[in-house]
């Protein structure tokens, strides 16, 4: 390691001895300014800090029982980790929001082996689904469980990918509805029906248990139309749940989404999935996983150490000093969103004191007010 350079005049500098605490000082034979060099572990210190966000390791764990880890690693809880743009077409990506109480929740684009994306919103919606696929290269085949808005922003974002809805997702809603010991005839066999999807492979079982869906809706139609009246007054279906149950099934028959993994125009994709287990068990269980490794974090951290798990595990995660130096931080952004929104925030701010002047009669370009008499 050379002779650092002086930070007022950039010539080199030699060393001049040290200081009282045995650093050693360099100084400028130039301008005469005098330094000691500083160490930046600013990288070190990230590297541990997702080397203990990642495992199981408690702080007390770390060096200085904890004390020395938070105090150096607490600027880091700052950064806000972006999602890479996927330029290169996967053949399957799929796709699931992991949900952190009632008013965040993170959603979550993966392919077999790699997060390809993450975007956090408020709720499960069409405009949440867009902005993530927006930076994904649209894929030929996309696995969901039928999250609020995705079929709008698919047709939108990505208009020629087919999509898989998880047969187990299906399956259990109707199991959510029907139980798994319904009370009835109808509904027992409809709790089968649901139960045989998760063993249907060939095209013809698919096609043949359209069939036995159908002939069930038909042979049951007038038992689910039979309405009664509750106390207030109001007429009702007796079988409510049973109807429900039976409508999501053929919401999905109709769309064409429950059998597309033996489409046969996606021969040359086989074996495709029949369900998102591969989010659910390879993303979303190791994040509840180290959320509850790390219980006690704030809601904000939470989605930190979300977007930190996702980050590391995207297909080229930068080094830790470039991470420093190109992802956004707290005071960042805040600098941009007082920058860009600092004249609207003022001209609706003041008008609640009451007859207030304008912002621009107080903010000019000439030095000197023009207008007074």
């Amino acid at each position: 390691m050379g002779n650092p350079r002086c930070p007022v005049c950039g010539s080199n500098m030699v060393k001049n001895g040290k200081t009282k605490a045995g650093r050693t000082r360099f100084r400028c034979r130039c301008c005469g300014s005098s330094s000691v060099r500083k160490i930046d572990t600013s990288a070190k210190d990230l590297r541990t800090f997702l080397a203990w966000l990642l495992s199981r390791k408690r702080q007390s764990d770390m060096p200085g029982a904890g004390r020395t880890f938070r105090r150096k690693c607490a600027p880091f809880w700052d950064i806000w980790p972006m999602p890479p743009k996927i330029e290169e077409p996967r053949s399957v990506i799929y796709v699931d929001g992991i949900h952190l109480g009632r008013k965040a929740v993170v959603l979550i684009a993966s392919d077999e082996r790699h997060v390809l994306g993450w975007h956090l919103c408020r709720a499960e919606n069409s405009r949440g689904w867009s902005a993530l696929m927006q930076r994904i290269a649209a894929p030929e085949v996309v696995v969901s469980d039928g999250g609020d808005g995705f079929p709008k922003a698919l047709r939108k974002t990505w208009p020629r990918a087919h999509h898989q809805r998880c047969i187990f997702h299906a399956f259990s809603q109707v199991k959510r509805y029907t139980t798994s010991k319904p009370r009835t005839q109808a509904g027992a066999e409809l709790y089968g029906l649901a139960k045989a999807l998760l063993g249907i492979t060939t095209l013809k079982e698919a096609q043949g248990w359209a069939g036995a869906f159908l002939a069930w809706s038909e042979r049951w139609d007038d038992f689910l139309s039979e309405r009664t009246k509750t106390e207030e007054g109001r007429c009702v279906l007796a079988h409510e749940r049973l109807v429900k149950a039976r409508r999501s099934l053929a919401r999905l028959i109709n769309a064409g989404t429950l059998f597309t993994y033996l489409d046969p125009r996606l021969e040359h994709l086989a074996p495709l999935p029949a369900t998102n287990n591969r989010i659910e068990g390879g993303t979303n269980a190791q994040l509840r996983a180290m959320l509850r490794d790390h219980r006690g974090l704030s809601i904000e951290r939470r989605l930190k150490a979300i977007f930190w798990w996702c980050y590391m595990h995207s297909p080229s995660p930068l080094p830790a000093a470039e991470i420093l130096r190109a992802m956004p931080t707290d005071g960042s952004i805040r600098a941009i969103y007082e920058r860009l929104n600092q004249q609207d925030k003022l001209q609706g701010t003041i008008p609640q004191w009451g007859d207030a002047i304008v912002w621009s009669e107080l903010h000019r370009s000439e030095p000197y007010r023009m207008d007074w008499d």
